[in-house]
């Protein structure tokens, strides 16, 4: 394993984060690391376009069933 060391984070956000901790019943360190595992497991911009771009959009509403909806939505407001 790899030891990071973030520096210049101010004391109200380490307090901030040491409460979050404490209420999931885990040590400071064992909170960050989960969180940082979960930050990198998100995609990235260009996975999330990636992937909208091959998903099958036969079927879907069309561009005018959309407007006549919101157009809808708004006149009934």
């Amino acid at each position: 394993m790899m030891l990071v060391q973030v520096r210049d984070v101010s004391e109200a956000t380490v307090n901030a984060l040491k409460a979050q901790a404490a209420e999931r019943g885990l040590t400071f360190t064992a909170y960050l690391r989960a969180e940082l595992d979960r930050l990198a497991a998100r995609p990235t911009n260009a996975e999330v376009i990636e992937r909208m771009a091959r998903r099958d959009r036969r079927g879907g509403p069309t561009t005018e069933d959309t407007v006549s909806e919101i157009r809808r939505i708004r006149e009934a407001s």
